[in-house]
Formats: C-alpha cells, structure tokens, sequence
C-alpha cells in the first residue's frame, strides 16, 4: 500500500512538469548567479555555500511539496474519498513523505552537478555520507511546516504563505552569505530560526565549522513546534469534513 500511494504521488507531480522543473529551478539558478561566479574559485566559501544551496533546495521543496500539494489535494473529491478506505492515513502519509524526499534528491542533484563541475568545493566521503543523512534530518521540520499549511489552509492561499515564507526564511537564516558575512541582526537572529538551525548542522557537517549548540537545540524545537502545528491543522481537516 505504501509503494502503491508512492507511486501515485509521484506520477501525479510528473504529470506536472513545471512542478518538477520547478522544485529544482531556484536552488541550481542561486548557484549559477551567486555561488560559481563570487565563491567557486575558494575552496572553502564553495563548500559553505553548496551546503547553504542544498539546503535552500531542502526548504524550497519540501513547503512546496507538502504545503501547495497537500491543499491542492484537499480540494478535490479524491482525497475525502482516500480517508474512508480502511487502510488508514499511514499508507498515505508514508507515501506522501517518500515521494516528497524523491523530488528533494531531484532538487539537490543539480547542486551538487554544478558544485562538482564548476566550483572547488571539497568534501572527504565520509562527510559526504553523513550529509546524506543530515539532509533527510533537516528536511524533517520544513516537512512538517508544509504538512501545516498545506492542511490549515485552502489552496489559494497555501500558495501564497509558501511564496511569503520563502525567501524570509532563507535570508533570516543565512543561506544568502557565507558564515559572519551577513547583516549583524541576521547573524544574532539565524540560529533562532529553522533555516539557520538547518545551514548551521550542514556547515557543521562539510567543514570545520564548530557545532551550534544554540541552532541544534532550535531546531529541535522547531520540529517539535511545527509537529504539532501539523497534527492539529490535520485534525482540525478531518473533523471539518466528517462533522
């Protein structure tokens, strides 16, 4: 059942080819506009800023996938539908979470592609694989912030508080420069928000950069936050529609 709503979940953004395109645009665009041309020649800045991109791409995705797809899944009489079949919402969920990590691998791919072809960036393997998992780890709250709006809000405006969130987030945390070079009120807000929490443990993992203590615990924070926020957004769905 769980490979079955996968499948479907995925076939249904294929379908969709600018949902595809999309989801991978910005993230590959701010390397080629920002990072290659400013950092790629310095081994050191290439690498804080691809960890930066892959987690702009990790963001972008994941408010996309879930908070635009959710609500624009809402609203049409397949879903209802789906949530009276006795298997219950996990084959759904779990297929919905694996097909949104699927597109997020998509969106990281070209990241990495340029960093690897057109800046010095270096890694050793085994920090590579640890920010294999680092990656599904960070996704985990920006999924949860999707899942909270895709499912408080109707589609219309699921769109609009995504676009809203986007770049807010991506500057309040510090994706946009190098580690100290942002704007003194960025660099005392970042670790605060998820964004921030999320570069930071990236940074953390790819370089030398000492682990944040205050943007872990955030983070953790906001995961626990924003699961909750999702379980009564979801709720709250369900008991609208079957009250």
């Amino acid at each position: 059942m769980v490979l079955t709503h996968t499948r479907y979940q995925l076939l249904e953004t294929i379908r969709i080819p600018i949902a595809v395109i999309g989801s991978a645009f910005w993230p590959a665009a701010s390397m080629l506009a920002f990072v290659v041309p400013f950092a790629g020649d310095d081994p050191v800045s290439a690498t804080y800023a691809t960890a930066s991109m892959i987690t702009f791409a990790v963001m972008s995705t994941n408010l996309f996938q879930y908070g635009v797809g959710v609500a624009a899944d809402r609203a049409e009489p397949w879903d209802p539908y789906l949530r009276t079949l006795p298997a219950g919402a996990f084959p759904r969920f779990t297929g919905r979470l694996l097909a949104g990590l699927a597109m997020m691998a998509f969106s990281v791919l070209p990241v990495l592609v340029i960093a690897a072809l057109f800046t010095k960036a270096t890694v050793t393997p085994l920090a590579f694989l640890a920010a294999i998992g680092v990656t599904a780890v960070i996704a985990i709250p920006f999924i949860l912030m999707g899942l909270a709006i895709g499912y408080a809000l109707p589609q219309k405006a699921a769109i609009v508080v995504a676009q809203v969130l986007f770049f807010p987030l991506a500057f309040a945390g510090g994706l946009m420069t190098a580690p100290g070079q942002a704007p003194g009120f960025v660099e005392h807000l970042a670790p605060y928000v998820p964004t921030g929490g999320a570069a930071r443990l990236m940074w953390a993992t790819v370089t030398d950069f000492p682990f944040d203590a205050r943007s872990i615990a955030s983070l953790v924070a906001w995961t626990i936050a924003l699961a909750g926020l999702a379980v009564w957004a979801y709720r709250r769905d369900e008991g609208r529609r079957f009250s």
